[in-house]
């Protein structure tokens, strides 16, 4: 072997090793980077946040309903500026890669729209006749836009536009400037009565859908029955062509989707039960109240396993979606006494 040809085979070698290298240290990188974007965002305390907000802006005013807004725009906040930001419109890796966080941030986003939604079109009108806030006329609709759009307009960009207007609609309701009308928040039974209509149906439909990750318990939340009511399939291949058991691949999609709306709704309703705490206490509500936060509490119990497991009954492993199903399925029911206690005189 010559000089040159031991030459040329050592320079191979090293452009080799080079690009091996590359690639493991890009590999091991996006490894890390997953992990860490891929975590979920730790709780917050609702009271300390507004307090927090006050600070910024100089003020030390907190009228009802700032609580809850604040709430509102600081979730939205967690969204875009945790680990990684937001995800869900990522298109390269590792983030395109993250499926379970990219759940978490649905799950939580439904859980924002809803609310906001609610504050719009109820908490901020004293009657059906009343003219909606401006401001939260203008805040809702960004909320509701597509959550995975990565360009003209990003989904952070629109929902960063909703954040600041909820904070225009805050500092109305502290204390307008100039001409602006004050802004209002109705704390009244009415209003959570039919807010908590929409929470029962979205807790309902997620306890169906984590349920159903498993057709033996399928029939324990009624999905085993047609949409017109009528009859059940007779066997599972029946079942499958209808509503249908939860894909196996979207199992950790479904469970994740639940974790986020369980994260956005318990601050929430740790935020009404500041707003609407008179009104609570009056119906006799608040333990009521207090049970479905716990409920959801115990719904972002750390999670101990590096995947969501789907056993069987009393099987060995445990069943992931069916501990959650629990979960969501004891806010609901108090989510339904709450609202029967809403309604009475």
């Amino acid at each position: 072997m010559t000089d040159s040809t031991a030459t040329e085979d050592a320079r191979s070698k090293g452009i080799l090793w080079f690009f091996g290298s590359l690639l493991g240290v890009t590999l091991i990188v996006m490894l890390v980077l997953g992990i860490w974007w891929g975590d979920e965002p730790d709780t917050f305390d609702v009271r300390e946040a507004a307090v927090q907000y006050l600070e910024k802006s100089g003020s030390d005013n907190m009228p009802i309903g700032f609580v809850y807004t604040n709430t509102l725009a600081h979730m939205a906040e967690v969204l875009m500026e945790k680990p990684g930001g937001y995800i869900s419109n990522d298109v390269a890796p590792p983030g395109v890669f993250l499926d379970n966080i990219r759940s978490w941030e649905y799950g939580a986003l439904v859980m924002l729209r809803d609310g906001t939604t609610a504050l719009r079109n109820h908490f901020a009108r004293d009657q059906s006749q009343s003219v909606e806030d401006k401001d939260l006329g203008v805040a809702e609709p960004y909320f509701y836009y597509e959550p995975n759009s990565w360009a003209l307009p990003s989904s952070e960009s629109e929902y960063d536009k909703g954040v600041k207007f909820l904070h225009k609609y805050m500092k109305r309701l502290q204390n307008p400037t100039g001409d602006e009308r004050r802004a209002q928040f109705y704390s009244r039974s009415d209003n959570l009565w039919t807010y908590l209509e929409v929470i029962i149906k979205r807790l309902g439909g997620l306890s169906t859908k984590l349920t159903a990750s498993s057709d033996r318990f399928a029939g324990a939340a009624g999905i085993l029955y047609d949409p017109s009511g009528q009859k059940a399939p007779q066997n599972v291949e029946e079942f499958e062509k209808g509503v249908g058991k939860t894909p196996w691949l979207l199992i950790d999609d479904v469970f994740y989707e639940a974790r986020g709306a369980s994260w956005a709704l318990m601050h929430i309703l740790q935020a009404i039960k500041v707003d609407f705490e008179d009104i609570i206490l009056d119906k006799r509500a608040m333990n009521t109240l207090d049970n479905m936060i716990r409920a959801l509490q115990n719904a972002l119990t750390p999670i101990l396993s590096p995947m969501v497991l789907n056993g069987n009954g009393f099987g060995i492993t445990a069943n992931y979606s069916l501990a959650m199903a629990n979960y969501i399925a004891r806010a609901n029911a108090s989510a339904l006494d709450l609202r029967d206690l809403m309604n009475k005189g």
